[in-house]
C-alpha cells in the first residue's frame, strides 16, 4: 500500500498538477467563469439574437444556435426555443441605435475575455485604443458560431465533428494570439486551444446527458426562469472551459513542453 502511495505522490510531483490548481486559484477561475456567463447572457446574447434574426439562410434564429451549442434535442430544444423571441419580431423591433449599443456591449464582452487571457499569461493589460482587437475578435467569434450552426444542416456525423474540431482549434488558437497582441508565440498557445476544444466537447456531452432532462423539469416547475437558469449554468461551464483551457495551455507549456521564460527578437514569449 505504501509503494502505491509513493507512486501516486511521485506522479503528482512529476505532473506538477499542484501548480495548475494554484494558477486556477490565483486567477479565481470559477469567479471569472461566472462573470463570463453573466456578460455572455447580458451583452453577447442580444447581439447574436439580432445577427441570427437577420440571416435568412439558417432557420430557427438564435434559438437554433443555442440548442446546437448545448446539444439539445426534442422537448428540451422546444422549451429553449419558446423562451427566445421569434426572429422576425426581434429584427423588426431593433433600431439602428439599438444595434450600435448591442455592438458596443459585445465589444465589452471581448474586453473581458482579453483581460482574462492577459491575466492567465501574466501580461500587462493592453491600452484602451486596442479596442479594435476586441471588435475584430467579436466578428470572428460570430462567424465561427454561425458556421457551427450552418454545418448542422449540410454535414452529418464524422464530417461535422471533424470540421467543428478543426475550426474550433483554429479559432481559439488564433483568438489568444490576437487578443494578446502577438506577445505569446503560436506554438505555446496550441496546447490551450486543443484543451479548450476537448473541454467543450466534454461539456456538450455533459449538457446532453444532464441539461436535456433538467430543462424540461425546470420549465415545468419554474417556467421560463428555470430554463434561463439552466442556460446560465451552461454558460458558466463554457467560461470555465475557455479560461481553464488557456490556463492548462500555459501550465503545460511551462512544465511539460518548453519550461521557462524566453524572449525572442520580436518580443514574443515562449511561455508566460
Amino acid at each position: 500500500m505504501r509503494w502505491w502511495r509513493r507512486g501516486l505522490h511521485r506522479a503528482w510531483e512529476w505532473l506538477r498538477a499542484g501548480a495548475l490548481f494554484e494558477h486556477g486559484r490565483e486567477l479565481e477561475l470559477m469567479h471569472r467563469a461566472m462573470g463570463f456567463a453573466t456578460l455572455a447572457l447580458v451583452t453577447l446574447a442580444p447581439m447574436l439574437i439580432v445577427v441570427a434574426a437577420a440571416d435568412p439562410l439558417v432557420r430557427g434564429g438564435f434559438a437554433s444556435w443555442l440548442t446546437d451549442g448545448m446539444g439539445l434535442s426534442g422537448r428540451s430544444a422546444d422549451v429553449v426555443t419558446g423562451v427566445i423571441s421569434p426572429p422576425r419580431k426581434v429584427i423588426g423591433t431593433t433600431s439602428v441605435w439599438g444595434g450600435v449599443l448591442l455592438a458596443v456591449f459585445g465589444v465589452s464582452f471581448g474586453g473581458s475575455v482579453q483581460n482574462a487571457y492577459e491575466r492567465i499569461w501574466g501580461l500587462a493589460s493592453g491600452p484602451w485604443h486596442r479596442v479594435w482587437r476586441q471588435a475584430t475578435w467579436l466578428i470572428v467569434l460570430t462567424a465561427y458560431l454561425y458556421q457551427e450552426v450552418a454545418s448542422k444542416n449540410t454535414l452529418r456525423g464524422g464530417q461535422r465533428i471533424g470540421l467543428s474540431a478543426v475550426t474550433g482549434v483554429l479559432f481559439f488558437w488564433w483568438g489568444q494570439r490576437f487578443l494578446l497582441g502577438g506577445q505569446i508565440r503560436w506554438r505555446s498557445l496550441l496546447p490551450g486551444a486543443l484543451a479548450t476544444v476537448i473541454g467543450l466537447a466534454g461539456l456538450r456531452a455533459f449538457s446532453y446527458l444532464v441539461f436535456t432532462p433538467l430543462i424540461v423539469t425546470n420549465a415545468l416547475s419554474y417556467g421560463a426562469v428555470g430554463t434561463v437558469l439552466v442556460v446560465e449554468s451552461w454558460l458558466i461551464g463554457v467560461g470555465f472551459v475557455i479560461y481553464g483551457g488557456a490556463l492548462f495551455g500555459r501550465w503545460f507549456c511551462e512544465h511539460h513542453w518548453r519550461p521557462g521564460h524566453h524572449e525572442h527578437p520580436r518580443g514574443e514569449r515562449e511561455c508566460g
